[in-house]
Parts: structure tokens; sequence; C-alpha cells
């Protein structure tokens, strides 16, 4: 099984198993990390927001103009920034790591 490893704001490490197949944000819900996720994954809120090492960044699809989108309301953008419910575990990403942002705002609710 694939691992990932995110990065809290603080420097500490959490490294998870992840089952290919589920999002990055909901990697993050089973194990724990504190990702919020206000849409549920449905790309409506960039509250999954997530910094994705430089070393991986160009291995993963390329962000939908809707993913764009969203990723305009993000706090803390970064060059390599993504929404978490859109990257989509797999074996190729076996290692992935993520740095969650200082802050996250919710539009939703």
């Amino acid at each position: 099984m694939p691992k990932i490893t995110f990065i809290d704001p603080d420097g500490s490490k959490k490294e998870c198993v992840a089952s290919a197949g589920l999002s990055v944000m909901e990697i993050a819900h089973l194990n724990g990390v504190d990702i919020e996720g206000a849409c549920e994954g449905c790309m409506a809120c960039s509250t999954c927001h997530v910094i994705v090492d430089d070393a991986w960044f160009d291995q993963l699809p390329k962000a939908s103009e809707e993913e764009e989108d969203m990723l305009d309301l993000a706090f803390g953008l970064a060059r390599t920034s993504r929404l978490g419910c859109q990257i989509e575990m797999s074996d190729a990403l076996d290692g992935l790591v993520v740095t969650l942002p200082r802050e996250t705002h919710n539009l939703i609710g």
C-alpha cells in the first residue's frame, strides 16, 4: 500500500498508509490529520488545500480549471498548491509528501 506524509505547519510529520483510490483529504480524515474538507470533497471550497512537495508536484495530474478557481480562494497559496480532495492516491504516488497550510478560510458555513 502506498504511503503519504503530512507535514503540519509546525513542521511535525505524520506518515500514513494510503489506500489507492482514496483522496489525500479522505486519507487525512481517516488518520486524524487536521484537514477540514468542509464541502466533503465536492470541490466547492478550498479547506482541503495542501502544498505538495516540489519533488512530487510534477508527478500529479494537472489541476482542472475548476480546481484552479477554488485554489484562488485558498489562504497561503503556493506554486505547488492543490486541493486534497482532487489528488487520488495510487501506487505511483507512494511516498507523496504534502504540507498543511497555516490556516484555511471556510466560505461555506
